[in-house]
C-alpha cells in the first residue's frame, strides 16, 4: 500500500512546527515544507529520536512560481500519497500599504494565498481517495478589516472564505476542512523585533503549542473553525454588535499609531496581526 504523508508548510518555527510535533505524536508520517533546510533538518531529527517516522523534507521558498511543483514533485520521488495538508506558512507587513514595498506586499498573496489554493486543490484526488483533511491556518485577523495591514488582514479574510466554501463541496467525499483562527501568538519573531506586546497580546494570548493542538482537534473533529482560547471564542460573536465602521477606525487607530512608533515596514507571524517582526519571510504562521 502506498506511504500516507500529512503535508505541513511553514514547518521550521513557531505554530509550523508545533503543528509538526503534534501529527508526529499521532504517528502521521510527515513531509515537511520550509525555505530553511538547516532548521527542517533539526526538527527531524527530533521527530525521529522521539519514535516518529523519518520526516520527508522539502527545503523550498513558497514565494518562488516554481515552489508547489518542486513539493509535487518531491512527493511524487518518494512515492508517496498526500492524506492530511496543513497550510501553515504565511507573512505580513505591518504599515501604510502605499509606503511598504508593493512586490512584498504581493509576495503577501503568493504565499498567503496563491500557494495555499494551489496545495489545497492540487492534492484533492489523493484526500478523497484516504478520505483525509485540510487545515488551513487563518487568523483573527481574518474576521476584521485590518489598516496598517491591509494586505495581510485581507489575505487571511480570503483563508477563511475559501476554506469555509472548500468544506462544504468537500464533505459529501468524506474529506475534513478547518480553519485555524489564532489570536496573538508569541514567536521568536517578537524578541527578534524587540517589541513589548500590547494589551491586545495579553487577553488574547495563547500559546504555540496550544494553538496547534487545538488545530489538530478541530480538524480531526472535523470542525469548521478552531478558535484556540477563551478570548477568541467571544470575539467573532462581539464583532457583531458593532458597526464595521467603528471596527474599521478602531483598528486604524491602534495600529498605524503603531506603525509610527515601531517603524513602516516589518513582518508578523501569519496567525497573529498583533505580532510584529523584522522582514523574515517566515514560513509559520501564522
Amino acid at each position: 500500500m502506498t506511504d500516507r504523508v500529512t503535508l505541513i508548510t511553514g514547518a521550521a518555527a513557531g505554530i509550523g512546527t508545533e503543528l509538526a510535533r503534534v501529527f508526529a505524536s499521532k504517528r502521521h508520517r510527515l513531509a515537511l515544507v520550509d525555505r530553511r533546510a538547516d532548521r527542517l533538518a533539526m526538527l527531524a531529527s527530533e521527530i525521529v529520536a522521539t519514535g516518529g517516522a523519518a520526516p520527508i523534507l522539502i527545503p523550498c521558498d513558497l514565494e518562488h512560481p516554481d515552489a508547489c511543483d518542486k513539493i509535487a514533485a518531491a512527493l511524487a520521488a518518494e512515492r508517496v500519497e498526500v492524506e492530511f495538508v496543513v497550510n501553515n506558512a504565511g507573512f505580513g507587513l505591518f504599515g501604510h500599504a502605499i509606503e511598504l514595498d508593493r512586490a512584498e506586499q504581493l509576495g503577501i498573496i503568493v504565499v498567503n494565498i496563491l500557494a495555499l489554493t494551489d496545495l489545497s486543490l492540487r492534492f484533492s484526488d489523493s484526500l478523497i481517495r484516504h478520505r483525509g483533511g485540510i487545515l488551513n491556518v487563518g487568523s483573527l485577523a481574518g474576521f476584521l478589516p485590518g489598516p496598517g495591514m491591509a494586505v495581510y488582514y485581507a489575505s487571511k479574510a480570503y483563508v477563511l472564505s475559501f476554506s469555509e466554501a472548500l468544506r462544504q463541496e468537500l464533505a459529501p467525499r468524506g474529506v475534513r476542512v478547518a480553519t485555524l483562527c489564532p489570536g496573538s501568538v508569541s514567536t521568536e519573531f517578537q524578541a527578534r523585533a524587540g517589541i513589548k506586546p500590547g494589551l491586545e497580546h495579553e487577553i488574547l494570548n495563547v500559546s504555540a503549542s496550544d494553538v496547534a493542538q487545538a488545530g489538530y482537534r478541530g480538524l480531526m473533529a472535523n470542525k469548521r473553525a478552531a478558535l484556540p482560547g477563551f478570548g477568541m471564542k467571544i470575539v467573532p460573536f462581539l464583532l457583531r454588535l458593532f458597526p464595521r465602521g467603528f471596527i474599521l477606525a478602531a483598528i486604524g487607530h491602534i495600529q498605524l499609531r503603531g506603525a509610527d512608533s515601531v517603524g513602516r515596514h516589518s513582518t508578523v507571524t501569519a496567525a497573529s496581526p498583533g505580532n510584529f517582526a523584522r522582514r523574515a519571510n517566515q514560513q509559520n504562521p501564522v
